[in-house]
């Protein structure tokens, strides 16, 4: 990755009762992260999870693992230059095109869509077809997705039924999703050197 720099981030996910704290490395146009996430709704579990995108922001590999009181279970979703994606191996219908995965009540997983089109600095709409990944059960379903920017730095973010209007950071990590997480902490989203 060029010229990378690492940005850590740590939201209040007020939607699962819960944390996330994102290790992200953004270097060129691909991203690495490492995450993890603790949530109390509907019943307490832990997420640790694992992207990695290849050019154009384009996701190529997300591991996660899950642990509640059912127990452990993991995902391992991948991407293929062509655009078939697989979970564990065998492979996933109605995903053809989707460029993105989006883990379930993870703002870091917004911000792919957004610095591909840079919609958090120019005038735009898009639609998008997502891997979406719900958790704890790690579940991979379809799930088309619109985001629209609405000024610097602000986009509105819309599935189905459900709209919010996303406050992103200069880099285009979510600083605030109503009704889903908050960034936390005065220097939150500072890069780190490397």
């Amino acid at each position: 990755m060029p010229t990378s720099r690492i940005i850590t981030i740590t939201w209040e996910v007020t939607a699962s009762g819960g944390y996330e704290t994102a290790w992200a490395e953004l270097g060129g146009d691909a991203l690495r992260a490492r995450g993890r996430a603790v949530g109390t709704l509907p019943e307490p579990y832990w997420i640790t999870y694992e992207l990695v995108t290849g050019g154009g922001f384009v996701t190529r590999r997300l591991r996660v693992t899950a642990e509640d009181a059912s127990g452990s279970r993991s995902l391992d979703l991948r991407h293929d230059v062509r655009g078939g994606w697989t979970a564990d191996g065998e492979r996933l219908d109605g995903l053809d095109g989707a460029l993105d995965c989006d883990l379930g009540l993870c703002p870091l997983t917004n911000t792919m869509p957004v610095l591909r089109h840079g919609l958090h600095r120019a005038p735009g709409e898009r639609e998008f077809l997502m891997a979406w990944v719900s958790v704890p059960d790690l579940a991979v379903r379809p799930s088309r997705q619109t985001y629209t920017h609405l000024g610097p730095r602000r986009v509105r973010y819309a599935s189905g039924d459900f709209r919010s209007d996303l406050a992103l950071d200069e880099d285009g990590f979510v600083v605030d999703y109503p009704r889903l997480a908050r960034r936390l902490g005065s220097g939150a989203g500072g890069p780190s050197a490397r």
